[in-house]
């Protein structure tokens, strides 16, 4: 069983095009799938008209009564799938749907234990993408660079085994928890799946100066840990 979490605020634009296209991406492969929608209270009526589309497609809707952050909903969304296999994307129809048979594939066939959508691979890409997004992510994903191997280590589109996830002690700051399970996650064996990213088609980007900030505060968190380590090994 897949579990596709989506964390949202503000998506009711987009909601019933993501979950058709979902749905078409997997159904005719017969995979057993649910869509997880984690809501953070948003104005627009997100979580009501996710309750509506009950009767189409196969979803749960988690509310919660404040803005967080996608990183606590991507593990609020975690614990609530009864999957053993899950994914995270968003909502805003900026990750490919066509691309979750192949990246399934690559876990149950194949034995990956993460895969992730990944725009810096042959094949991969970005369009619709404002220069100044380009320049953010270019520097977001540079600053991590020596935590992974994993190139698009900032991107929001993946799929993993329940067990990456199980008793690792991540830290649901911001909204790239990429990032967390690559550094603190149980798992061997990883790949980058190429994908093209599209800028959202309906709403308003997210990013702000907050979302920044709370970027560098997890990076440091990320770095202190991987340094104590390092002290500790030397010391036995």
């Amino acid at each position: 069983m897949l579990s596709i979490i989506i964390p949202t605020y503000n998506e009711k634009k987009n909601l019933e095009e993501l979950a058709k296209r979902i749905f078409n991406a997997l159904k005719p492969h017969y995979i057993q799938y649910e869509l997880i929608i984690v809501d953070d209270n948003s104005p627009d009526g997100t979580a009501e008209y996710a309750e509506s589309l009950k009767s189409k497609y196969d979803i749960r809707v988690i509310r919660r009564p404040h803005k967080i952050s996608l990183a606590s909903a991507a593990i609020n969304g975690f614990k609530a799938a009864t999957g053993d296999i899950y994914c995270v994307m968003d909502a805003d129809l900026s990750h490919p749907p066509d691309a979750l048979y192949d990246m399934y594939k690559k876990i149950e066939n194949e034995g990956y234990d993460l895969v992730v959508g990944s725009r810096l691979v042959k094949g991969g890409g970005a369009k619709r993408w404002p220069w100044y997004r380009r320049i953010v992510s270019i520097v977001a994903q540079s600053l991590a660079r020596p935590l992974t191997t994993v190139r698009d280590n900032t991107s929001g589109f993946f799929m993993l085994k329940k067990r990456v996830v199980d008793n690792a002690e991540l830290n649901p700051i911001g909204f790239k928890i990429l990032l967390e399970i690559l550094a603190k996650g149980n798992y061997e064996k990883v790949m980058e799946y190429p994908i093209v990213f599209a800028d959202r088609e309906g709403g308003k980007s997210k990013l702000r100066t907050r979302q920044i900030f709370e970027y560098l505060k997890q990076l440091s968190m990320i770095y202190s840990m991987a340094i104590v380590k390092r002290i500790k090994r030397r010391g036995r």
